[in-house]
């Protein structure tokens, strides 16, 4: 696999550090940068002791608190033992000159990524099975305990649905490429509709969706959640509502959803199974205007998709899927403000 500069990694340098910095570690190695990981590259490390995982932050000009690997590694860390299957963190570098970005080392785990939601290739029931193994892993992630597992100052406290509109708000600002009145539309209305903060706390991914889990090949068990680069403590509800979306969207190569499926002959739950299942799960109801918590999770995702657009501008993207995500900002946005004027 080619790797564009400035994405190539130094391999003499690299694994002399890692031979240093990892028992075990031993090279000559080649590298490999994976396909996915948009905001963050990832890369598949090959030296002569094994598979190795390197996620890095991307070379070049980046919005402050974005792409912080540091914190990633620091979840990882938090995790791994435990009931949210992970991968085993061993090496965080945050000196730049190694490699030009700060960057951390993982497990390598023999695995199979489902790209597509609509899970091409399974029968219904595993289809079921596959989703229901979703929603239990999402509801362990939110049962992690904080204090036990030093996450307790992981996120900041107060009502996470207005904190993050305050946040995406501006880093979508810091990131504008054109204008989107649909995007206008939603930083003006969102805060007006947030719900007071009812004290629900969590560790939350960030991201969750199902090509950031890694099954089993030969079976439907989630070996490991990877790209917890968004992962904080807010609004258990957020991550779910985040899952949903998919539920909503297109058939696009770049963020491939549901819409248009018959998702009940595929097997796949409706979107009141799935709120049902989780409540079962945790115990925790699902809020009256559940509206919000999607459209909010399309405003997120927008802000995020414009993100990347503008790194694709600055000519730091790191994939060549970003161009097309960087596209989905409009089409996110009016979705989000679509489903706000759904009656909550």
């Amino acid at each position: 696999m080619n790797t564009p500069k400035p994405y190539n990694l130094p391999g003499t340098e690299l694994a002399a550090y890692l031979e240093r910095h990892i028992p075990g570690f031993l090279g000559p190695l080649s590298s490999s940068k994976f396909k996915g990981g948009q905001s963050n590259p990832t890369y598949l490390l090959e030296p002569t002791s094994g598979r190795y995982v390197l996620r890095r932050k991307p070379p070049g000009a980046l919005l402050v608190s974005a792409h912080a690997v540091d914190r990633e590694f620091r979840v990882l860390q938090a995790l791994h033992g435990g009931n949210v299957p992970v991968a085993e963190p061993y090496h965080l570098c945050t000196d730049e000159s190694v490699i030009g970005s700060m960057f951390y080392v993982m497990q390598y785990i023999d695995s199979r990524i489902f790209w597509d939601p609509s899970l091409p290739g399974l029968s219904a029931q595993e289809r079921g099975a596959c989703f229901d193994e979703i929603l239990a892993t999402l509801a362990a992630i939110h049962a992690v305990p904080l204090e036990a597992s030093d996450l307790a100052d992981y996120g900041k406290p107060g009502n996470y649905f207005e904190r993050q509109i305050g946040r995406w708000s501006r880093q979508y600002r810091d990131s504008e490429t054109q204008s989107i009145s649909a995007m206008d539309a939603l930083i003006e209305q969102l805060p007006l509709r947030c719900p007071e903060d009812d004290g629900s706390v969590s560790l939350v991914h960030g991201d969750f969706r199902i090509d950031n889990l890694l099954f089993g090949k030969n079976d439907l068990r989630i070996r490991a959640v990877v790209d917890w680069e968004l992962s904080t403590l807010g609004h258990p509800l957020a991550d779910l509502g985040y899952f949903c979306m998919a539920l909503r969207l297109p058939r696009n190569p770049a963020l491939p959803g549901l819409a248009g499926l018959d998702r009940s002959e595929l097997g796949i739950p409706s979107e009141a199974a799935m709120l049902a299942r989780y409540a079962e799960l945790t115990g925790r109801a699902i809020p009256g205007d559940w509206s919000f918590v999607l459209a909010f999770s399309f405003f997120r995702l927008a802000a995020i998709a414009q993100g990347v657009a503008k790194r694709v501008q600055q000519g730091n993207a790191s994939s060549e899927q970003a161009a097309q995500a960087g596209q989905m900002t409009v089409l996110l946005a009016q979705m989000g403000l679509q489903v706000l004027n759904e009656s909550p």
